[in-house]
């Protein structure tokens, strides 16, 4: 089976070519209409404002920190740091455009790195104060702890407190990214538990992927509350609150979510799953979409049959893309809200950890979904990240962090 490249340790990375610009400038898509314009009229003056074209949208990628092996970035309310996940058991933080040499949490003596394990996620609670991680205990299984935040911006170790603990049957497949959302609560994406096709934990031919008694192939939804003898509380608008399900679904029929993220203007969700040998794709959630939502794995890899199964109801992906092209495995991104790149806003970003190529797409309701290569560039790519002023970052883990700027 193909083994997901996401989280390899640096040194065993091919190198990628450096740059995929040609040098008379020219971009692999070009426009295929003009763009639209707005005009507005204010004390009789009338000015026009052009609509954004990701098409023309020119950036280029500002070395920030060379950071090990980063696997996720998170920011912080009232902090304008950058808070980085190193796979190996660290979080570091960039402050003032320096990574400061002391990390925020150390947590290496705990984790398992290497392959697709160790310290794959964080984000921080709405108001700044508690850091939750995702990562791979020495046993190889998935956990997910919150920590409290000291004063002077680390976490304080001994404030462990464990919210979930998952098992894992297989090393890759782990999933590992944790995003806390518009609505406060915590999404916790979590991987099929690593067999080829999804076949295993006895629920074939469906897989964990569609069985509503494994959280694994899930993405949960908890609130990090306290609730009795449980360190979190079920949501009551979970859709299996009151049983039939694991009520930590949210939305089950993933492969392997790396990376997810909420639109930052519209509350939308956005996920990028790892597909099997022939298809990775993108798939969109406006807000307010009523749970649970079947993305279709292991009925469906992408838009495309995988194996015999009912297709009433599933939620079909935005786009998909194959490995004809030497893809292998997408590494989802952010949609720009930022004011730097005008162009760009609306648009999603993402990339794959095979070729590096920083991509485009729109995304939302009756939007017809497209390609578009920047021309852009880079090794590794495991994710992206997004700061306080909406500002978005490439994850290399060969080369550390990135910034997106205007060219």
């Amino acid at each position: 089976m193909r083994r997901l490249p996401l989280v390899i340790p640096a040194l065993a990375i091919t190198a990628l070519i450096a740059t995929a610009c040609s040098s008379d400038g020219s971009r692999a898509t070009e426009p295929s209409t003009r763009s639209s314009s707005t005009t507005s009229t204010t004390a009789g003056a009338t000015s026009t404002t052009a609509a954004p074209d990701p098409h023309k949208a020119r950036f280029t990628l500002t070395k920030v920190a060379a950071v090990q092996s980063p696997t996720a970035m998170a920011s912080r309310a009232g902090d304008d740091s950058l808070f980085v996940a190193e796979q190996v058991g660290r979080v570091r933080a960039i402050r003032n455009g320096a990574l400061d040499p002391n990390p925020v949490i150390d947590l290496r003596d705990t984790i398992a790195s290497g392959g697709e394990r160790g310290l794959l996620g964080l984000t921080f609670s709405p108001d700044g104060a508690t850091l939750y991680v995702d990562y791979t205990n020495k046993n190889g299984d998935t956990r997910v702890d919150a920590y409290s935040m000291k004063p002077d911006g680390t976490a304080d170790r001994g404030s462990r407190r464990e919210l979930l603990a998952i098992a894992q049957p297989q090393p890759n497949h782990n999933g590992g990214n944790v995003v806390t959302g518009p609505d406060g609560m915590l999404y916790v994406g979590m991987g099929d538990g690593g067999a080829a096709g999804d076949q295993g934990s006895g629920h074939a031919p469906g897989g964990n992927g569609q069985s509503l008694d494994t959280l694994l192939g899930k993405l949960l939804r908890i609130d990090p509350t306290p609730s009795g003898t449980k360190q979190y509380t079920i949501p009551p608008d979970n859709p299996y609150a009151n049983g039939g399900g694991r009520p930590e679904i949210w939305a089950y029929g993933l492969r392997n979510p790396w990376k997810y993220s909420f639109d930052a203007d519209t509350g939308a969700l956005v996920i990028g799953d790892v597909g099997q040998n022939q298809y990775e794709e993108i798939d969109w959630l406006p807000a307010g979409t009523k749970p649970p939502v079947n993305f279709g794995w292991n009925i469906r890899e992408g838009k495309h049959a995988f194996r015999d199964g009912s297709t009433a109801g599933l939620t079909e992906p935005v786009l998909d893309y194959s490995h004809n092209d030497g893809r292998c495995s997408i590494s989802g991104g952010y949609v720009y809200r930022g004011t730097k790149i005008p162009d760009l806003r609306g648009t999603y970003l993402y990339a794959d950890n095979c070729d590096g190529k920083i991509r485009g797409t729109a995304v939302g309701a009756g939007v017809q979904s497209e390609e578009i290569d920047f021309g852009i560039q880079s090794s590794g790519v495991s994710g992206f990240g997004q700061d306080n002023a909406k500002e978005l970052y490439v994850l290399s883990l060969t080369d550390g962090v990135y910034r997106i700027d205007p060219a």
